[in-house]
């Protein structure tokens, strides 16, 4: 999630739990520590595509954040945080509930999380909500601004406790609305008499209501389908081909792999102009506007082979972005006998 959020997440967590002892001292050290894991962006590794596959790894682990949590109770015990010398276990566990609340956040979006680094699942992306949720965010937002205004009281400190469970709820209720988007996307799918070999689902910017479904088939071939919870109709789709053999193709093949690893292999190739693009299909609006594309071979001249080239992003990466496409897009949840223009944004995905 965004960095106000993860902030507001750790205040709020603080002010709940230590806001009655520290006041708004907690709820600062609260937000100060919600967005420490992000730090990692400030490490270079080299190239965009690196960067995106090792940020939210080791400073995401649960297992790397506990620890710090215990070490950072010790500090406060060593130094006599309370003079009385009761209290540490309830600030060791809001020590590591603020820290290990920001991966388990993170993992709700689309963009995957590390949670057991250094051990290496496929990271962990449950995309039920949107990076940027002012549903979820403002709510919470408000809650911390006025305890900072009003300052330690245990009713507030009670009423941040009861945005945490509301948050959680929402956290919850975007789940089922995904299963919904999931479902009916496949009988839709059913009916045509076709069954997805799997399924990857993301709800459109800042909401819960419209999602984009994508369905890989069994012939390679991926069907991207947008449904909406006000929709009175089956959802719009599109059918395009992953191209793996272009992947395939393509040596040295550190990169790629690193990123199939990363995407659980949601992936789309495409030859532009002899030079070989990939797409993220898991993060962005949809079909030619997806948030993560990347320049990842050259055709060689005389071979004709796939050569691996430096990654770079291709058109801009995620700064550039399509307005137009965007408000089409939020416009789409309550405009639904509007479809979205998918076999037109189809074309920019191979656009020069």
């Amino acid at each position: 999630m965004d960095s106000v959020t993860q902030a507001v997440l750790g205040a709020g967590i603080a002010g709940a739990l230590m806001g009655p002892r520290h006041g708004r001292k907690a709820i600062v050290a609260g937000a100060v520590l919600g967005t420490l894991p992000d730090l990692d962006v400030l490490i270079d590794y080299g190239d965009p595509l690196a960067q995106m596959i090792n940020h939210r790894g080791f400073s995401h682990s649960l297992f790397v954040l506990s620890a710090l949590a215990m070490f950072l109770a010790w500090l406060a015990r060593r130094f006599k945080l309370h003079p009385d010398g009761r209290g540490y276990g309830r600030l060791t566990l809001t020590l590591w509930l603020v820290l290990v609340t920001h991966p388990l956040l993170d993992a709700f979006t689309s963009y995957g999380t590390q949670l057991w680094w250094p051990l290496r699942p496929t990271p962990a992306s449950w995309s039920s909500v949107f990076i940027i949720d002012p549903f979820y965010t403002l709510p919470l937002l408000g809650g911390v601004l006025i305890a900072l205004a009003m300052g330690p009281r245990p009713r507030v400190s009670r009423a941040l406790g009861w945005l945490l469970i509301v948050g959680a709820g929402y956290l919850l209720a975007s789940l089922a609305a995904k299963h919904w988007a999931e479902n009916r996307v496949q009988n839709m799918l059913a009916e045509q008499g076709r069954r997805p070999v799997a399924m990857f689902s993301v709800p459109q910017p800042f909401n819960i209501v419209l999602w984009r479904v994508v369905a890989r088939m069994e012939d390679g071939n991926y069907v991207e389908a947008i449904t909406g919870m006000l929709d009175g109709r089956q959802p719009e789709y599109i059918e395009f081909p992953s191209n793996a053999a272009l992947g395939a193709a393509l040596q040295p093949r550190d990169a790629i792999e690193g990123l199939r690893w990363f995407a659980n292999d949601w992936l789309r190739y495409d030859e532009i102009n002899d030079q070989l693009v990939v797409s993220d299909l898991r993060m962005g609006i949809g079909t030619g506007h997806y948030s993560f594309r990347f320049l990842i071979g050259e055709r060689d001249a005389d071979t004709g082979q796939w050569k691996a080239v430096t990654p770079a992003y291709w058109q801009g990466g995620p700064a550039g972005r399509d307005m137009v496409a965007l408000k089409a897009t939020l416009a789409r949840i309550w405009h639904t006998a509007s479809p979205l223009p998918l076999a037109m944004w189809n074309l920019r995905m191979t656009a020069p």
